[in-house]
């Protein structure tokens, strides 16, 4: 699977955003303030997650279709759903 220019700006999203919340823990920053913030990075790590599972499902079907290989529309679609519930 090829990793396209969305995905790597995510996780560079999320490494900055880590980043951040080291930096406000080594400031004593407020509780609150840093689970809000790690809780944020969380979310970000979901979504990002659920773009890479969406579009390997997309490149599964399309070389299913093209090598005509014998796994059908509901195993590629179990396959992704099992990727997601795998990454909670």
């Amino acid at each position: 699977m090829d990793f396209n220019h969305q995905m790597k700006n995510r996780v560079k999203h999320i490494e900055g955003q880590l980043r951040g919340i080291l930096r406000m823990m080594e400031e004593n920053k407020d509780c609150k303030e840093v689970i809000t913030q790690l809780s944020a990075a969380r979310t970000a790590v979901d979504r990002t997650i659920g773009v890479i599972v969406s579009s390997n499902l997309v490149n599964c079907v399309q070389k299913a279709t093209t090598d005509q290989e014998e796994r059908s529309m509901e195993e590629l679609v179990q396959e992704a759903v099992n990727l997601l519930v795998k990454s909670r």
